[in-house]
C-alpha cells in the first residue's frame, strides 16, 4: 500500500529525510508527505491510494498530539468505528485511521485487535509504538543511527547508509521505549503439542473464502495472480464467485516464456472455467537477466529461491499496473501451512512435518512475503494473501499433522485442502487443476528459466571466487556460483554487515539435491498438470 519511514530522536533535515523516503517512491506514487512534531519526531510517507482514495492522505493526526503512519490495511476497520471507536470522530473515510484512536484509547495494547496486513509507527509528544502484522506480509525495518536516533522504514535501502546497525523487525511484535518489543501475536499452533484438530473440511473450505471476501475490500481495480497452480486457483475461483455476486468480472494475470509453459496451460484452463478477464504475459530469459541487477536493489535478499521466483513476478506486476490495476491476489503461504513443497513428503515424522510447517510459517517474512511485496510493490503493485489471515491460520495450523501429510494420501500433498474444495454439486475448479502436482513458481513459468539462469550467474563467476568466497563474504557463504553472482550484486548495493545478516535462505529439508528448485526433488513429475485422483 505505502512505504512509511519514522525517525525518533533525530537532528537531520526534513529535507534529508524526504530524500531519503523518496527511495520508496514506488511503494507510493500517487502522493507524499512529511509531518515533524513538536517533539521532533519525523514521519514521512509515500502513498499508493487503494482504500480512501481522496481523504486518506498520511501522516494522519489523532484527537490531539498523536501522528501516525501505516503500510498496509486493516480489514476489520469497518467493525472497529462501529464497536471499539463508536465514540470519535474520523478526520478520513478509510482504514488506516482507526490506529492512532486505537492508541489514544488503549496505549500499547490494541495492535492484537487488528485483523489486516501493516507495519506502522504512532507518535504522541516523546512517546511512539512501533509494530509489524503477525506474519510479516507487509515489511518494516528498524536501525540506530550514530547520534542515537531511532529508524523505522518499509524498506531496507532507507536505513542502509544512515543506521550504524539495522535489522527486519520482528513480525507478531510491537515496540515502545520504556518495552522493548513486545510479543503481541501468541498462537496456540506455535506449539507442536497443541495442533491436534482433526480436518473439518467444512470448516477449513468457510474459513477461506472469508479470508478471500475480506481481501476484496478496495476502492480501486482489482485482479488476482493466476498460476494455475492450486492456491491461486482457489483464491481466484473464490473471488470471482463473490465478484460475481455484485455482477462483476474478474481480472486473472499469468506469466510465462511463452504459451507453453506448465504455469500458463493450467491458468488457461482455470480462467476458461471461471470465465475470468484473462491476460496472459510472457517475458524472454534475456529480460529477465538484464534486470537482475535492478530486481535485487528492489528485493533487498541474495536469497536464490527469491531471486528466480520474483523475476517474472516483477515483470507481470509491471504489465498488471500498465492496465491500471492496484490490487491483486496472491496466494502464499498455503505450502507452508499444509506442508504442500514436495521436500514434505520426505519428512521422517509427524512430529518433524508439523515443527517444519511451523517453522516455514513463521519464516514467511524472509522469503515468499518478502518476495510478493517487493516485486510486486517496485511497480506500485499490493499484494494481499488469504491464507495467511488470522482466522485461516487459526484453522488450519491447528489441524493435527498426520491430517496433513502427503504419505497418508498415496503421496499427495495438500490432500484435505484439495478435497475440502472438491465439490462436484459447485465445483470451484476442474479436476485436472484442483488434483494437479505442486509446481513452484520460478519452474511453472518455464523449465528454461532456471536452468539458463543458473548457466548464466554461474558463467560469471570464477572458481577462484568460488574457493575464496568465505573470505568475501564470511556471513552466509555462497555455495553456488549462482548463489555468488547474486550476493556480489546484493553486496554491491548493500555492502553493510547488517544488511548480509538480514537475510534467511529458503532450503529445502529431507531429500539429497538442496537446490530449492521443486524440480529437485524426486518425485516431481516434469511438466505435470494432472495429479492423479485416487478414492484415499
Amino acid at each position: 500500500m505505502c512505504g512509511i519511514l519514522a525517525v525518533i530522536g533525530s537532528k537531520e533535515q526534513p529535507q534529508k529525510i524526504k530524500e531519503l523516503s523518496k527511495r520508496m517512491s514506488h511503494r507510493g506514487p500517487d502522493e507524499n508527505d512529511i509531518h515533524i512534531t513538536e517533539t521532533g519526531m519525523i514521519l514521512s510517507h509515500e502513498r499508493l491510494a487503494i482504500m480512501d482514495v481522496n481523504t486518506g492522505k498520511q501522516p494522519i493526526q489523532g484527537t490531539s498530539t498523536a501522528w501516525m503512519i501505516h503500510n498496509g490495511e486493516i480489514y476489520n476497520y469497518k467493525a472497529l468505528q462501529q464497536t471499539e471507536l463508536k465514540d470519535h470522530c474520523f478526520r478520513t473515510t478509510g482504514d488506516s485511521e482507526v490506529i492512532v484512536h486505537l492508541y489514544e484509547k488503549y496505549g500499547y495494547g490494541f495492535v492484537d485487535k487488528l485483523d489486516g496486513d501493516f507495519a506502522f509507527v504512532v507518535v504522541d509528544g516523546h512517546d511512539f509504538i512501533a509494530a509489524r502484522d503477525p506474519i510479516g506480509v507487509k515489511p518494516l525495518y528498524y536501525g540506530r543511527d550514530s547520534a542515537g536516533a531511532l529508524w523505522f522504514a518499509s524498506e531496507m535501502k532507507v536505513l542502509a547508509e544512515e543506521c550504524v546497525t539495522f535489522e527486519a523487525f520482528p513480525p507478531g511484535y510491537y515496540y515502545t521505549a520504556s518495552t522493548g518489543f513486545v510479543q503481541y501475536y501468541k498462537p496456540e499452533w506455535n506449539s507442536p503439542e497443541k495442533c491436534t484438530g482433526r480436518a473439518d473440511l467444512q470448516k477449513l473450505r468457510e474459513s477461506l473464502v472469508a479470508a478471500t471476501k475480506k481481501r476484496l475490500m478496495a476502492d480501486v481495480p482489482l485482479g488476482v495472480l493466476l498460476s494455475g497452480g492450486l492456491d491461486s486457483s482457489l483464491t481466484s475461483s473464490i473471488a470471482s464467485r463473490i465478484l460475481a455476486e455484485d455482477g462483476k468480472k474478474l481480472h486473472s494475470f499469468s506469466i510465462g516464456l511463452d504459451g507453453d509453459a506448465p504455469d500458463l496451460i493450467a491458468a488457461r484452463k482455470v480462467a476458461e472455467f471461471l470465465k475470468t478477464d484473462h491476460h496472459e504475459i510472457h517475458f524472454t530469459v534475456e529480460e529477465g537477466l538484464a534486470i537482475l541487477k535492478k530486481l535485487i536493489w528492489h528485493l533487498e535478499t541474495y536469497d536464490v529461491t527469491s531471486v528466480r521466483a520474483s523475476t517474472p513476478m516483477y515483470f507481470l506486476s509491471k504489465a498488471i499496473t500498465d492496465m491500471g490495476i492496484k490490487v491483486v491476489l496472491s496466494g502464499e503461504g498455503a505450502d507452508e501451512i499444509f506442508g504442500g513443497y514436495l521436500y514434505f513428503k520426505n519428512a521422517p515424522t509427524a512430529d518433524a512435518f508439523q515443527k517444519e510447517t511451523i517453522r516455514r510459517v513463521k519464516r514467511l517474512s524472509t522469503a515468499d512475503c518478502l518476495r510478493a511485496d517487493k516485486s510486486t510493490m517496485a511497480h506500485g503493485l499490493e499484494a494481499r494473501v488469504p491464507f495467511l489471515d488470522k482466522a485461516f491460520l487459526r484453522t488450519a495450523m491447528e489441524i493435527a499433522p498426520q491430517h496433513k501429510m502427503p504419505a497418508a494420501y498415496e503421496g499427495i500433498e495438500k490432500y484435505i485442502l484439495r478435497k475440502a474444495f472438491d465439490t462436484p454439486e459447485a465445483p470451484f475448479l476442474p479436476q485436472e487443476v484442483l488434483w494437479r502436482q505442486k509446481e513452484q513458481f520460478s519452474d511453472g513459468v518455464g523449465y528454461s528459466w532456471i536452468d539458463r539462469l543458473v548457466e548464466y550467474a554461474s558463467s560469471q563467476v570464477s572458481d577462484v571466487e568460488m574457493e575464496t568466497a568465505h573470505l568475501k563474504f564470511p556471513i552466509n557463504t555462497p555455495s553456488t556460483k549462482e548463489a555468488y553472482y547474486y550476493r556480489e550484486i546484493f553486496h554491491s548495493f548493500y555492502p553493510q554487515e547488517s544488511a548480509a545478516r538480514s537475510v534467511k535462505k529458503w532450503i529445502p529439508k529431507w531429500q539429497e539435491d538442496l537446490d530449492p528448485s521443486g524440480r529437485a526433488n524426486a518425485s516431481h513429475v516434469a511438466k505435470s498438470t494432472l495429479h492423479s485422483v485416487k478414492a484415499v
